[in-house]
C-alpha cells in the first residue's frame, strides 16, 4: 500500500470520483484518447465526432474518474461552461499538428481560465499535445509555449505528448492527474476534518465557561 492510499484510508478517501471535463477543438483527439483510457473490453473501434457531449468512467489503482467529453465543435463549444462549477479537473487536448488553429485553442483556453467559475479555483489542468505521429506535429514544449502556459500561475498544469491512435503518453498524463487530484482531495479532506475537531473543540469549551461562569454567580449570589 502506497503512501497515497495508506492518507486516503485514513481520511476515507478510498475509490473516490472525480469529475474530469475534457475539452479542446473539434478533431483533436479527445474521444479517441478517452476510449484509450477504458478498460480494453470496453473500447469502442470506430471513433465518431462527439455532438453535445457523452460521459464516460474509468478508473485507476485509486481513483474513479467520471469524464465529461465536450464536442469542440464551435456551434457546442459554448456549452462547455455549463458543466464548469462539476469539473474538478480539465484535460485540455490539442491537435500539435494543427499549427493554423493554435491560436484558436489558446484563445478558448484563455476564456476558460477567466470564466468566474475556473478562475479562482485551483483545479489542475492536464494538456495532451495530440498526433504527435504526424509529419507536420510539433513538440510538446512548442505547443507549450504557444499556448502560453508559462503564464498559468495559479493551477497546477502538466503537458504530455500523446498519440491518441496508440495510446502513447497518455498514461504518464493519467498518473500525474491522478497523482495531483489526490493530494488535492486529501488537503480538501483534512481541513473539512479539522474544522469539524476545532468546531467540536470549541462547542465543548463553550459549554465549559458557561457552566463555569454560571457556577461563579452562584457562589456570589449565596455570599
Amino acid at each position: 500500500m502506497g503512501l497515497f492510499d495508506k492518507l486516503a484510508g485514513w481520511l476515507g478517501l478510498k475509490k473516490k470520483e472525480v469529475h474530469v471535463l475534457c475539452i479542446g477543438l473539434d478533431n483533436s483527439g479527445k474521444t479517441t484518447i478517452i476510449n484509450k483510457l477504458k478498460p480494453s473490453n470496453a473500447q469502442t473501434q470506430d471513433i465518431v465526432p462527439t455532438i453535445g457531449f457523452s460521459i464516460e468512467k474509468f478508473k485507476t489503482s485509486s481513483l474513479s474518474f467520471t469524464v465529461f467529453d465536450m464536442s469542440g465543435q464551435g456551434r457546442y463549444r459554448n456549452l462547455w461552461e455549463h458543466y464548469y462549477k462539476e469539473g474538478q479537473a480539465i484535460i485540455f487536448v490539442i491537435d500539435s499538428s494543427d499549427k493554423l488553429r493554435m491560436v484558436v485553442a489558446k484563445e478558448e483556453l484563455d476564456t476558460l481560465l477567466n470564466h468566474p467559475d475556473i478562475k479562482h479555483r485551483r483545479l489542475p489542468i492536464l494538456f495532451f499535445a495530440n498526433k504527435m505521429d504526424l509529419r507536420d506535429a510539433i513538440s510538446s514544449v512548442k505547443v507549450s509555449q504557444l499556448l502560453s502556459l508559462e503564464n498559468i500561475k495559479d493551477k497546477p498544469w502538466h503537458i504530455c505528448a500523446s498519440d491518441a491512435l496508440k495510446g502513447e503518453g497518455l498514461q504518464e498524463g493519467v498518473d500525474w492527474l491522478q497523482g495531483i487530484s489526490y493530494v488535492i482531495l486529501l488537503l480538501y479532506c483534512h481541513s473539512v476534518k479539522l474544522f469539524h475537531f476545532v468546531r467540536f473543540f470549541l462547542y465543548y469549551f463553550l459549554c465549559f465557561l458557561s457552566v463555569h461562569f454560571c457556577c461563579q454567580i452562584k457562589l456570589h449570589s449565596e455570599y
